[in-house]
This record gives C-alpha cells, structure tokens and sequence, in this order.
C-alpha cells in the first residue's frame, strides 16, 4: 500500500507546482477568477524570492512563482501560519511584482495585471462562512468598474469542505488534493484519482519517491512549522494576559472611585461581576 506526503510542505508544493507548468496552470485556472477568455494556456516560472531573514516564519511560506504567455503575473502562496501583517506582505509583493515590469523604456500601459493566489492552512476569518476571499481595487459605489492590477485571492483551508461548492469541478478537486492528503492517508479517493492532473500531483507526493535526503528535509520542515507555532501561541498567551492585566487595572481603579456599581463597571471592561468583587 502506497503511503503519502503532505503536498503542502515546502519540499512537495515545490515538486508538484514549481517542477511542473501544467499542474500550476490547472491550479491557477481552477482557482483564481478567471472568464473562459482569461484562462492561461502556458506559462514560464520566475525566480523565487529570497525567504525572509527572520528566525520566525522563515519556514511557514512557500511560493512560487511564474508568468503566462500574455505577461499576466502568478504568485502561488502557501501559508502554514497566520498573522495580521500577512494581508499587507502579500499586498506588498504582488506590488513589488507589479511595479518591476515596468523597464526604463516601458509605458504604463504596457503593465500587466498580477495576480496571487495565497492558500492558508489557518483561519483568518474567523466570522466569516465563506473559504474564498478576492480583492481587487474597484469603484465603491460601482464596483463593475475595476482598476486592473493587483488582484489578491485567500483561500481558507481548513474552511473548505466540498458540500460547499457546488459547481468548478477543478476548483474542488485541487482543493480537496490540498486537504485530504497527507502522511495519514492510505486509500486516495477514487474522484482525485479520475482527473489526470491531480492524479499526477498524487504520484508525485508518494512516500517512495523521495530519497533520504529529502525526506529528512521534509520532516525538518514540519519541525520547524512546530516550533514556529509555539511561537504564536506563546505570544498569543502573552497578548490575552497583557489585555486581561489592563481590564484588572481599569476596573480595580473605577471600583476604589467609588463612581459606577458593579455591574456597570463589568459591562466596560468585559469582565465579570465576580471577577471584580475579588479585585
């Protein structure tokens, strides 16, 4: 019995997207938003950018990156962890992209849109239903009108369940390859199977076709997305203990005032009556 890979580990996501244009092509074509006319027929990679000099989320994002035939821009993204600055470091390399077409002797109107498709394996919305987030610069009141240039596509893994999508066959199946597969897995769904891109992307994550160096390389990563997230959950801890620290504050100040009851001194600062009775 064949066993597998996790394809969202840096080691595998390069292998099956950056090592194979088809396979990005059939990915971007199923995920980003695109008309009949849109759809890319072929593409060239570009160089990677260099991972940040930062011991903390150096390993949490691979990307990869490429250009199709008409000069439209791709950065494929997969985010193990999240942060709020994520948002403005996605914006700001697409930008990056964007900008650095632009040649001594080009025009501006010779600018082509770019586009980057990050895959989250986290939740950052948390109070929002839907797993697909688009932005793109439009009018606020026409939103028919759109400044074509930067066009930012989040997609919430573990959000996605395939009861919620009910039409882009592709689109499901590439996000179900993403969220299936991994080293638990022993039988493929016999769906993933039937699609010969994704079937490819399956053959290229199985056990045995990786030496012992790359394996070794491979759990090196996930040790190290282990670390990275006692990180975040250590100074998510620090965080709610500093704000619960200054609420203590606040209401032990406004109860030694003598000003508000109880109960009105719980509603502004979010603790509970007991809570401030023992202060």
């Amino acid at each position: 019995m064949a066993k597998y890979l996790d394809p969202k580990a840096d080691l595998t996501f390069k292998k099956i997207f950056g090592e194979h244009p088809d396979l990005v092509i059939s990915l971007l074509n199923a995920l980003l938003p695109f008309s009949e006319e849109q759809r890319i027929t072929e593409i060239e990679y570009l160089p990677a950018e260099m991972p940040p000099e930062k011991p903390l989320f150096k390993n949490t994002i691979v990307d990869v990156r490429c250009k199709a035939i008409d000069g439209r821009q791709f950065i494929v993204e997969m985010q193990m962890e999240w942060t709020t600055a994520f948002k403005q470091r996605v914006l700001f390399n697409a930008s990056k992209a964007y900008v650095r077409q632009l040649g001594k002797s080009h025009k501006y109107y010779l600018l082509q849109p770019v586009y980057c498709l990050s895959l989250v394996n986290d939740i950052f919305e948390p109070d929002m239903p839907d797993f697909y987030h688009y932005y793109r610069m439009v009018h606020e009141e026409h939103t028919e009108k759109v400044i074509d240039g930067l066009n930012l596509v989040f997609v919430e893994l573990p959000k996605f369940k395939p009861q919620t999508v009910s039409e882009k066959k592709m689109q499901v199946l590439w996000l179900r390859f993403l969220t299936e597969i991994d080293e638990n897995t022993r039988e493929v769904p016999e769906e993933l199977l039937e699609n010969p891109d994704v079937k490819r992307a399956v053959e290229i994550v199985e056990e045995s076709a990786y030496s012992e160096a790359e394996m070794y390389a491979y759990d090196k990563f996930w040790d190290a997305i282990r670390v990275e997230q006692a990180f975040v959950d250590e100074a998510e801890i620090r965080f709610n203990i500093g704000i619960d620290k200054g609420k203590q504050d606040t209401a032990r100040k406004l109860k030694s005032m003598n000003v508000m009851t109880i109960e009105q001194i719980a509603e502004a600062t979010g603790l509970t009556t007991e809570q401030i009775k023992a202060l």
